[in-house]
């Protein structure tokens, strides 16, 4: 019995270590400077939007080049730092078995404006620690020393907007991400957290333009296209609403909310019969949802009607 226990452990660990690394993706690229010249040593610092447990540090080697393997798939802050650089920082999206390739090129900075940038750097690394603890307050005040003394670094507003979006003060995240999207228009994160601020505070219009960048900068991301539905409900555009929904559950077959709403909005439209595959799809993969008691009363009367 022990035997085919151990024999059982180690065939369920050779699956594990052969699915692994198909549901990891990798970040590589090229550093240079704005001559073109390939940067030696470049520190490389990649760190999830989401978490902080997930974190990597890479070197660039001779030619320039750096490459970081078993990435799980999300969106990723990437910073670049060099002594005698400026320090540049990117959003990038890592996929499932896929390779994301980024070329960065660094400009030269004075040594005094370098020391204040570090120092800027520190206080966000603080801040960025802080709000993985749960002290909001600690970590916005971490991150307003870091904009006093780099006050264009996109990344320090949008991480400024989550921590003051965990302690609800509305205002004061909407104004960091819209400061956040100002220095970099081509974050995503920055345009979801900057779309959904302003659907709180309905304002759908503002909120659709945010939503629609984000499914330019994401096109196969599930959630860029269900909000950019949600919005488009809420301004009474049913059919962009619908295409938006429909995306979403081509892109994620077990997306439960969207089927829900591409079910009501298909009784909008009197096409009962779509209206009830939805809704019996959405009970299917949500029968304990919030909404389940009211799909299940709009199905008994289409199916009675």
């Amino acid at each position: 019995m022990l035997k085919k226990s151990l024999l059982l452990a180690c065939f369920i660990g050779f699956i594990a270590l052969s699915v692994w690394p198909s549901v990891q993706g990798k970040i590589e690229g090229n550093v240079t400077d704005k001559a073109g010249n390939p940067l030696e040593n470049v520190e490389v610092t990649i760190t999830s939007v989401q978490t902080a447990s997930r974190y990597y540090k890479v070197k660039t080697d001779n030619a320039g080049k750096f490459t970081q393997i078993g990435i799980w798939p999300g969106y990723y802050q990437v910073t670049f730092k060099k002594s005698g650089f400026q320090t540049v920082s990117v959003e990038v999206r890592v996929s499932i078995a896929e390779s994301t390739k980024m070329d960065i090129s660094m400009e030269k900075i004075e040594k005094a404006a370098e020391k204040l940038l570090k120092g800027a750097d520190k206080s966000f690394l603080d801040g960025y620690k802080l709000y993985e603890e749960g002290k909001y307050e600690e970590a916005v005040r971490a991150y307003e020393e870091a904009i006093k003394m780099n006050p264009t670094q996109w990344a320090y507003y949008l991480n400024l907007g989550l921590a003051y979006k965990k302690l609800d003060k509305k205002e004061e995240a909407l104004s960091a991400f819209q400061k956040a999207v100002e220095f970099n228009p081509e974050s995503y994160s920055s345009r979801k957290e900057l779309g959904e601020a302003l659907a709180k505070q309905e304002k759908y219009e503002e909120a659709k333009k945010h939503y629609l960048k984000a499914t330019e900068l994401s096109p196969d991301d599930p959630d860029a296209f269900y909000n950019l539905g949600v919005v488009s409900t809420n301004l009474g555009e049913s059919d962009e609403a619908l295409k938006a929904y429909l995306r979403t559950v081509e892109l994620k077959e077990d997306y439960a909310d969207a089927y829900y709403q591409i079910g009501t909005i298909y009784i909008g439209q009197n096409n009962p019969g779509e209206a009830i595959k939805s809704l019996e799809k959405f009970l299917e993969l949500a029968p304990e949802h919030e909404k389940a008691s009211i799909a299940h009363q709009l199905l008994d009367y289409l199916k009675k009607n």
